[in-house]
């Protein structure tokens, strides 16, 4: 089954991004950020689904990472995670599915507080 990936470039609320959750996931929503265009994609089964239509937009690979928004979670610190196979990058020394590049994380936070109302 398909369930909806969108591309995220102007900021969108809470509201909006509850739409989807249940597809497939009741409380989690993956999510794949271009850090180099500062873009989002959202939604979906799997990272490397998302990661795979930000690449059709002419995205890098190198430059997508992925995790896990909870927008139903009460505390907003913890409605974010940094984890996903597709952050696997040895060649960018990331050897887990945790982002381990602190600069690269906060790429995300601001890019992710810019598009998404969390």
């Amino acid at each position: 089954m398909n369930y909806p990936i969108e591309i995220i470039r102007e900021k969108i609320d809470r509201e909006y991004l509850k739409k989807f959750l249940d597809n497939p996931f009741k409380e989690v929503i993956k999510f794949v950020v271009d850090i180099e265009q500062g873009i989002i994609a959202v939604g979906g089964e799997l990272h490397s689904d998302a990661a795979e239509l930000l690449i059709k937009q002419e995205s890098d690979n190198r430059n997508l990472w992925g995790g896990n928004l909870y927008p139903l979670k009460q505390k907003e610190k913890d409605r974010l995670e940094y984890s996903s196979l597709i952050n696997l990058k040895p060649s960018q020394n990331n050897f887990s599915m945790d982002i381990q590049n602190k600069d690269v994380k906060l790429k995300i936070n601001q890019i992710i507080k810019s598009l998404v109302h969390l």
